[in-house]
């Protein structure tokens, strides 16, 4: 089932006169595609848990319309659009068991919906299996770990075969070792079933490594949708290119005078379009080739060896984003002596943004170094 998103807007009014309403979600227009695991990413008060609960109808529009296929369920109440949703903090019946928990949706269906008995006990058996709790049934929840209740609440939230299944934040109370356990779980559950899934989260590692398509919100305003890899690659502003990335990409000022892109007295880049101006200029922490003699001159700071990888850590006076981390491959050798470091700059990992608006300015780059 495709979801899509028309114009949609929510607004919470001001609750005093001196204050602005808010606008938590704003003018967002959007289709996601059917069967996809979808990640809306963005820092916390983005609007992304908002999203989530309008397309749930838990919350009304202000404006637009949110479609469930070709069908406008704008004003359809929550537990009529077929949706599934697991919350941060699992929302499990205590005094019920594991069984009873997955079957509770089940038991409430009605008309011609309604399912015998056996019937209930068949389908809970199976989502039990799929999630990997079948062995934990008659157990309550306060006898699992956090990792078992979350499967637990997906268990539930999917027993009934929505039409799409909505993940707010399901990791966030988990350990580190059991987040990245059960975000792959998500994820092959996901392509099981092949139910259409939202899965929100501020982690952009969780967001890149388990999803079909992100979506960066920034302010209730979407920023940049698609590919994980395609969006960390073409960033469309400063903010998506700082949102994603670990390490975080490293912000300069800069400057464009007659064709030619500086950093400080550094020519980074000649042969541009781009008329003259004052630009930020980022630059991923692999987007660093060692060299004696390299373009781009810092202050050497120290270096770690990570193995198969060597991380440079310096200093430049036009850095805006603090230290400088630059990985490097571990058959480079970096002469700890010297005060300085120089760099060559690989100019697909080189981006250049409107110092002001922080927009992409794609004619302030090049893509090769012909």
């Amino acid at each position: 089932m495709n979801v899509t998103l028309k114009n949609v807007t929510k607004k919470f009014p001001s609750r005093t006169k001196n204050t602005p309403d808010v606008y938590a979600v704003n003018d967002f227009t959007l289709e996601f595609p059917d069967g996809k695991l979808i990640a809306l990413l963005g820092p916390s008060g983005c609007g992304k848990s908002t999203t989530l609960n309008l397309i749930s109808g838990l919350l009304k529009v202000t404006d637009g319309k949110v479609l469930f296929g070709d069908e406008d369920v704008t004003d359809l109440a929550a537990e009529k659009r077929g949706v599934g949703l697991v919350f941060q903090n699992y929302a499990l019946y205590p005094h019920l068991t594991v069984r009873q928990n997955i079957l509770f949706p089940l038991q409430n269906l009605k008309g011609k919906e309604k399912m015998s008995k056996s019937q209930m006990n068949e389908k809970a058996e199976n989502i039990a299996r799929l999630v990997q709790v079948d062995n934990l049934m008659d157990r309550k929840p306060s006898e699992l770990s956090g990792g078992q209740q979350q499967r637990v609440a997906i268990a539930r939230a999917l027993v009934k075969m929505p039409k799409v299944l909505l993940l707010d934040e399901p990791l966030s109370n988990l350990d580190a070792r059991l987040r990245l356990q059960t975000r792959e779980e998500i994820r092959r559950i996901q392509k099981e079933t092949g139910i259409t899934t939202l899965f929100v989260t501020h982690d952009q590692d969780e967001a890149m490594s388990i999803s079909d398509m992100i979506v960066v919100m920034k302010d209730g305003v979407l920023q940049q949708t698609g590919l994980p890899q395609e969006v960390y690659d073409n960033p469309e502003n400063l903010f998506v290119a700082q949102f994603l990335g670990t390490p975080p990409i490293s912000t300069f000022d800069g400057e464009v005078r007659n064709g030619t892109l500086y950093i400080g007295d550094d020519v980074v880049f000649e042969g541009l379009s781009c008329q003259e101006k004052k630009v930020t200029v980022g630059i991923r922490p692999e987007g660093y080739v060692l060299k004696e003699n390299g373009a781009f001159r810092c202050s050497l700071k120290r270096v770690e060896v990570m193995g198969r990888d060597i991380t440079v850590i310096s200093e430049n006076e036009n850095c805006n984003s603090g230290e400088i981390r630059s990985i490097i491959g571990s058959d480079n050798k970096v002469d700890v002596t010297k005060e300085w470091v120089c760099f060559d700059l690989k100019p697909e990992k080189v981006y250049v943004f409107d110092r002001e608006s922080g927009k992409r300015l794609r004619e302030a780059e090049v893509r090769s170094n012909g």
